[in-house]
């Protein structure tokens, strides 16, 4: 599926600005996440409850195909549809997408009108 285009060259040598060049905008994780979570087809993806919108979706998921994270394998020929599944690469960010979780569990409230109190802090 990958369209050939080349991605635009990193705005650093920096790995954390190089990764969130990549991954660090406000979905690409959260598909990672969903995929880790079992996720591997368009709709599937358009059931969490982010409420990405199709026209994001689309534009992620060929990132990050291109950026070797995810690999799409057609299912069905008309109309055209894939199911999509982490690459080895891919699977690394598991242990990130662990880390961020833990972090916003433990320091974030559930809502964003609350604020943690001193008592619910770790």
């Amino acid at each position: 599926m990958n369209d050939g285009k080349q991605l635009a060259p990193w705005r650093s040598q920096c790995p954390v600005a190089r990764t969130l060049d990549l991954i660090g905008d406000r979905w690409s994780l959260l598909i990672v996440r969903d995929m880790l979570s079992g996720s591997s087809k368009f709709q599937q993806f358009l059931a969490s409850p982010e409420n990405i919108p199709t026209n994001v979706l689309s534009s992620r998921l060929k990132l990050l195909e291109s950026s070797g994270l995810i690999e799409a394998t057609l299912y069905q020929r008309h109309p055209p549809r894939f199911a999509y599944t982490l690459t080895d690469k891919g699977k690394k960010l598991a242990s990130v997408i662990r880390a961020i979780a833990e972090w916003g569990e433990s320091s974030l409230p559930k809502s964003r009108g609350q604020r943690r109190t001193s008592s619910t802090q770790a």
